[in-house]
């Protein structure tokens, strides 16, 4: 998971830029990078690590430009090398900067023609750098010395019909404008906005509202799927449809865990769903469990909190935070190797006794997927002192891997995978476990007569891949490429290639 954005402005973006990257920091915290262009000359500063680590004062004094781009990417695990870090460039035609979220599910194959057809070589093993050279190509093809935004437009129709998988990107020509665009089933969000200066508009892309938000832009739309978004030097705006067939099937994992709450997509409030969530789940509370001894409701910070809140509301139960969490570690489940994964739930979170002595503790999280950090925590309550500890997830079993782009671990690594919710309920040393309902689930995020939402990607509950082309054999090199063997031995030989699946 990867954030992007770009901006077209009036004065100086490199402030800008990197506050927006600090807003979108919880959508990737291994590498950050922005790209800024004065004139027909761009600058460049990436590396691994958080933004406000790889941005200091001297690099953000020679990022000179009214136009850039950026990018934050996620933890990858076994990913240490900071030619992997975004946004990439490639000098033909004209000069591309591109920064990408998701993941190309067709990426050997595009790798192959891009080598053999194209005559383009490849500097990585990023599928971001497949999708820059993809429209590179597509852009190059038509022969033209000046370009306008019809040009932009049919290259984007170009890479969708070549690329499969879920992207959102951002591009820039020096000299020329910003470009942000979105695959035909609008996996990955992104959105555009704008903001009036005394200098003239000023328009952003970002994968979230709250980017824009902060930074004082109207959010104008969510670029729809298979659109594309063109803003040229001078703040002309132009969109179009690029694609044949789009279908808007958003992420639903998005709403569950990685959004932040204060986001909205595709018309969407992220906050609103978790909390239709949680009163969905607890619905399901009182229709099979109507007799239950809960004394408390107690979230696993932060992502669950909105639902458990609503869960406690709505079964009129006494609600509390019971855990402290550390801000400064990473996701656990995205960690390389179980040991070390282990280890961080420790020093993630810190049970405060008194809010578990005694009592029947119903722990609620947003979703459970290796399930390292749920066995850990229903071991701290009771180690705290609760008298039975219930556990329930704000989402269904994830029982499947992700494929557009999120670094979800091999499917035998999943703990719900080919097991029963008793079999799981076992495995975490629970009392009792109650997951969402998948049919709870999309109707808690889908907000009925006010959102254009076809359907959801729910992939990783229900293995119905929206795109239509993940094969058991594309599952099973995914599987050899994420399981924490191959993860491990990566990074012990410190090469930091990641795999073409896990790049974005």
């Amino acid at each position: 998971m990867c954030g992007i954005v770009g901006i077209v402005g009036k004065t100086p973006v490199n402030q800008s830029l990197y506050d927006a990257l600090l807003v979108l920091q919880h959508r990737g915290q291994d590498a950050a990078g922005i790209v800024t262009c004065e004139g027909e000359r761009l600058h460049l500063r990436k590396d691994n690590g958080l933004a406000r680590d790889v941005f200091r004062t001297r690099h953000m004094i020679q990022l000179r430009g009214t136009m850039g781009l950026g990018h934050v990417r996620y933890p990858t695990a076994g990913a240490c090398d900071s030619a992997e870090a975004q946004p990439f460039y490639v000098n033909s035609p004209y000069g591309i900067v591109l920064a990408h979220n998701g993941n190309l599910t067709n990426a050997e194959d595009l790798k192959r023609d891009l080598f053999v057809e194209d005559l383009r070589h490849l500097n990585t093993e990023s599928d971001s750098e497949i999708l820059l050279n993809v429209f590179a190509h597509e852009l190059q093809i038509q022969g033209k010395l000046r370009i306008d935004e019809q040009d932009i437009f049919r290259a984007v129709a170009g890479v969708h019909r070549r690329c499969r998988g879920g992207y959102a990107a951002v591009l820039m020509i020096p000299g020329f404008g910003i470009c942000g665009f979105r695959d035909p089933f609008g996996i990955r969000p992104v959105v555009y906005g704008k903001r009036e200066t005394d200098e003239g508009t000023e328009y952003m892309i970002a994968s979230e509202s709250v980017a824009l938000d902060t930074l004082g832009y109207q959010l104008v739309a969510d670029v729809a799927p298979g659109e594309a978004v063109f803003i040229d030097v001078d703040g002309h705006l132009h969109t179009r449809q690029c694609a044949a067939n789009p279908i808007l099937s958003p992420c639903i994992f998005e709403f569950v865990y990685f959004a932040r709450p204060d986001s909205i997509i595709d018309n969407i409030s992220v906050h609103k769903a978790r909390s239709r969530m949680g009163r969905r789940l607890a619905a399901k509370i009182k229709r099979v469990w109507p007799n239950h001894d809960i004394d408390v409701v107690i979230p696993v910070p932060d992502t669950s909190r909105t639902a458990a809140l609503q869960l406690a509301n709505a079964l009129g139960i006494e609600y509390a935070e019971g855990f402290i969490k550390n801000r400064y570690i990473a996701r656990t489940f995205i960690m390389p190797g179980q040991k070390v994964r282990k280890r961080s739930v420790r020093q993630k979170l810190n049970a405060i006794d008194l809010e578990f002595k005694k009592k029947n503790v119903l722990i609620v999280d947003d979703s459970i997927v290796r399930g390292t950090t749920s066995q850990q925590i229903v071991q701290m309550a009771r180690e705290a002192g609760a008298r039975k500890v219930y556990f329930a997830s704000a989402a269904p079993p994830v029982r499947f891997p992700n494929v557009y782009g999120i670094d979800m671990p091999a499917a035998t690594e999943l703990v719900a995978h080919e097991r029963t919710e008793e079999d799981v309920c076992r495995e975490l040393g629970a009392d009792r476990l109650i997951y969402q309902d998948l049919d709870d689930l999309i109707q808690a995020v889908q907000k009925r007569g006010k959102s254009a939402v076809d359907r959801f990607d729910a992939a990783v509950f229900d293995g119905d891949y929206v795109t239509g082309d993940v094969t058991a054999e594309y599952l099973h090199q995914l599987a050899e490429d994420r399981n924490d063997g191959a993860k491990e031995a990566k990074s012990f030989r410190g090469d930091g290639i990641i795999g073409l699946h896990n790049s974005a």
